[in-house]
C-alpha cells in the first residue's frame, strides 16, 4: 500500500480518507480491460470491486505504481466506457488498486452517474 491510503492506515484515519470521495461508490462486479497492449496481456480476468462516477476499485495481481496512467475499457450495465485514469492507491495484500478517472467528458460523467444509480435499485 502506498500514498495517502497507506498514510491514513498508519495514522488510524482510514475512514476519514475514504470519506473524502466526491462521488458515491457502489459495489459492482464487471469485467475491465486495460487498453494498453502490455497491460492487457498481463491483466487477465480483471474485475471491479466497486465503482463511482469518479473512479473504481479493481482486483488485479499485476503490480502498479501510484500515479501511473491507465486506459480502461468496460461494459457497465450495458453502457460501454473507454476511460483514462490514474492509480490512486495500491493494496498489495488484497490484490486491489484504486483508479481515479481523469479527463472524463460531461456525457460520460452523466452516464457514470446513471450506471451507479442503477446499482442502488
Amino acid at each position: 500500500m502506498t500514498g495517502k491510503a497507506a498514510e491514513a492506515d498508519m495514522t488510524g484515519d482510514a475512514a476519514a480518507y475514504a470519506n473524502r470521495r466526491a462521488d458515491e461508490r457502489v459495489t459492482a462486479k464487471f469485467a475491465v480491460r486495460f487498453e494498453q497492449t502490455e497491460d492487457a496481456a498481463r491483466a487477465l480476468r480483471v474485475f471491479s470491486i466497486n465503482v463511482s462516477a469518479g473512479g473504481l476499485c479493481l482486483r488485479t495481481r499485476k503490480a502498479y505504481d501510484v500515479g501511473a496512467q491507465v486506459r480502461l475499457s468496460m461494459d457497465i450495465a450495458g453502457e460501454e466506457f473507454h476511460l483514462t485514469g490514474i492509480i490512486a492507491w495500491v493494496r498489495d495484500e488484497q490484490e486491489a488498486i484504486g483508479v481515479r478517472f481523469t479527463d472524463v467528458s460531461d456525457e460520460d460523467r452523466e452516464r457514470l452517474h446513471r450506471v451507479v444509480a442503477s446499482f442502488k435499485r
